[in-house]
């Protein structure tokens, strides 16, 4: 290296992955709670005895495992694959990843949607991302899955792929 030249910038490591899991938001929770304290009230409509706390007692709790359950879904990049929920997807059959925001995502799972495409989406989630997959085997054209970041899950997958 000569004195005149510009030192060099360390190089940039790639993205170590993504992780993120597609919760619920607030008001999605208070609707929800709301609507069970609504029907317990109906069922109860002033009836003594059992029939005064048991609307209760089953719906809230039913509701809120019911919340919970719609928002376990997590989505990674890590050890080489894309993981959603239970499915794996290894990155060496990623062809493109494109983000998507809501218009997108509206335009992929639209009328002229491609029915053998994996999806996995939450309409609480306004972004996605398409994988586009190059697997010979697989009929599968593409994944869209929902992000609340599709540039920086898109990202992650691109890396996990080139670092192959």
């Amino acid at each position: 290296m000569s004195p005149s030249s510009p030192p060099s910038a360390p190089p940039v490591p790639a993205r170590a992955g993504h992780s993120e899991r597609l919760d619920l938001p607030w008001w999605l929770w208070l609707a929800g709670l709301a609507a069970a304290g609504l029907l317990a009230v109906e069922i109860w409509m002033g009836a003594p005895g059992v029939r005064a706390w048991l609307p209760f007692v089953v719906l809230v709790p039913v509701t809120v495992a019911g919340l919970w359950w719609l928002g376990r879904i997590r989505v990674a990049v890590r050890d080489g694959e894309l993981r959603v929920d239970d499915a794996r997807l290894p990155v060496r059959y990623v062809a493109d990843v494109v983000p998507l925001d809501a218009a997108g995502r509206r335009e992929v799972l639209g009328v002229g949607a491609d029915p053998l495409a994996f999806v996995v989406q939450r309409p609480w989630v306004g972004g996605a991302v398409q994988v586009v997959l190059d697997d010979p085997a697989d009929p599968t054209p593409f994944w869209v899955v929902s992000t609340r970041r599709p540039v920086e899950l898109a990202e992650a997958i691109l890396a996990a792929r080139d670092a192959r």
